[in-house]
């Protein structure tokens, strides 16, 4: 029987921006560019999407291509079986991930519910109110209520109902799902940049001082936005570009991918900062060191609540964030489909049990917001790693050998050229480097004790600790993932 594929190119790149843009580009981009210096850290923000997303990317789509297997398969056949325990590592980490981003798309389904129906409060308690329920109050209300195992189960659910379809759903919720989102974001940034005062964070975002370039952690942060926010490195390009057209084009949709992505962001933080600099231009810094739930769930309502007819833009916004979230959880719940089907399983009952293992592993983290953070903490940095494994596949494959048999494939419109060669060793430098980084933050020099504990929301011992457990179990199973990710029964129920 004829393997699925997408319908056409439109519809893989739907899909593929689907999955890409998530709640990352809207609620994390504005308010790590503003706490970096806004036009400076674009400019180091574009730098990597040059030298980390596009050529992740380009592996990506080759591989899947090429393998059509999920990212175990994948590296058993590129890499060499003894690397499958890579291929399994990229595949858990974008796993665990969602298992608590069902949770977050549950806070934005909530979130819309209460936008829609006037619900959310959008002005702030006074010092010493007593009773009084402003964004603050009703945000720890909420987490700290059994209503978020409800919303996680619903985002779930939303989700498997898509995936069950096999590609065939996927592309149709994409079609739906992305132009309306990218319509919504479009309204919303139109909206803020006509604000009155809306200047100045267009002046804010677009300005770069080039003095603050010498800044290492302008660079780091920008690398790391690059590998939170378009996908590359997830193992999530690899499974939906199994399903691309044996002529499909590899070269230009990694282009188009990684600037489609890039510009949902920009416009996410056009939106996010106009609006803060026109409403409440004094309040910046206190806004963009909120967080990214503080941001989203305290500020964004008391910001709409100032601005003119913005209950109907709260909703809008809340709309744009459950497209955005629903979309990258459906990429995110086909990948360990792929996976089991790689090794056998019929597809029904694939997505069935990831779906169920991802509402009974996303509880923890729907319960205790402590559980969700450490998650994110642990598994964001995780996959620096994952990008580090496709690297170390491309050159155990041979990295010329690679680009001119897979990434410049038959159907490619553009050729790449000895540049790649260069620049996928450096994305494993960087790994590397921002791997350290990001470890070494977790590090207190005064507590080293508390710094290497297993039992912290937040720390590099709670890291290392779940990374060798989980490493160990795949190296102890390398053989037996080899064996059984071939992609050899690959799933014709898709269709």
């Amino acid at each position: 029987m004829t393997k699925p594929v997408f319908s056409s190119r439109a519809a893989m790149m739907l899909a593929m921006l689907g999955m890409a843009v998530g709640t990352g580009n809207i609620w994390r981009f504005p308010r790590i560019a503003a706490s970096n210096g806004g036009g400076t850290f674009l400019v180091a923000w574009v730098v990597f999407l040059f030298l980390w997303s596009v050529p992740l990317i380009l592996v990506e789509f080759a591989s899947g291509k090429e393998a059509r297997s999920g990212p175990i398969g994948a590296f058993a056949r590129l890499a060499g079986k003894k690397y499958s325990w890579m291929g399994a590592w990229i595949a858990f980490v974008s796993t665990a991930i969602m298992f608590y981003y069902t949770v977050v798309m549950g806070w934005t389904l909530r979130y819309l519910f209460g936008a829609v129906t006037g619900t959310v409060p959008t002005a702030a308690c006074e010092p010493g109110a007593v009773g009084c329920v402003g964004p603050q109050e009703f945000w720890d209300g909420f987490i700290g209520s059994p209503w978020p195992i409800l919303t996680h189960a619903l985002a779930i659910g939303l989700a498997v109902i898509v995936v069950l379809r096999g590609v065939r759903g996927i592309e149709r919720a994409a079609r739906f799902l992305i132009p309306s989102l990218l319509l919504l974001v479009l309204a919303l940034a139109i909206r803020a940049v006509t604000l009155p005062g809306a200047s100045a964070g267009l002046a804010f975002l677009f300005t770069p001082d080039w003095g603050r370039l010498g800044e290492a952690s302008i660079w780091l942060e920008a690398l790391t936005q690059n590998a939170w926010d378009t996908g590359a490195g997830w193992g999530l390009i690899t499974v939906y570009a199994i399903y691309m057209r044996k002529r499909e084009d590899t070269t230009l949709n990694a282009f188009m991918l990684g600037f489609g992505n890039n510009s949902v962001s920009l416009l996410a933080g056009i939106m996010v900062l106009c609006t803060v600099f026109a409403i409440l231009p004094g309040a910046a810094d206190q806004i963009v060191g909120a967080g990214n739930e503080g941001l989203t769930f305290i500020w964004v309502p008391q910001l709409f609540g100032r601005m003119p007819g913005g209950s109907v833009f709260m909703v809008l916004f809340f709309l744009a964030l459950v497209f955005a979230a629903w979309s990258s959880l459906i990429a995110m719940i086909e990948l360990p489909t792929r996976v089991l089907t790689d090794a056998g399983m019929a597809r029904r009952r694939a997505v069935l049990t990831v779906g169920g293992l991802g509402f009974a592993l996303g509880l923890p983290s729907a319960i205790w917001i402590e559980v969700f953070r450490n998650q994110d903490w642990v598994w964001g940095v995780g996959l620096m790693l994952s990008g580090l494994f496709f690297s170390i596949m491309v050159m155990r494959h041979g990295v010329d050998r690679f680009r001119t048999q897979f990434v410049n494939s038959e159907g490619s419109d553009l050729v790449i050229g000895k540049w790649w060669n260069v620049v996928i060793r450096l994305v494993a430098v960087q790994a590397v480097v921002i791997t350290g980084w990001w470890l070494w933050q977790a590090i207190d020099l005064n507590d080293l004790a508390g710094s290497f504990t297993p039992i912290s929301e937040f720390n590099v011992g709670t890291v290392l600790v779940q990374w060798a457990m989980a490493i160990a179990v795949f190296l102890g199973l390398n053989r037996w993932l080899a064996a059984n990710a071939t992609g050899r029964t690959a799933s014709a129920e898709d269709g």
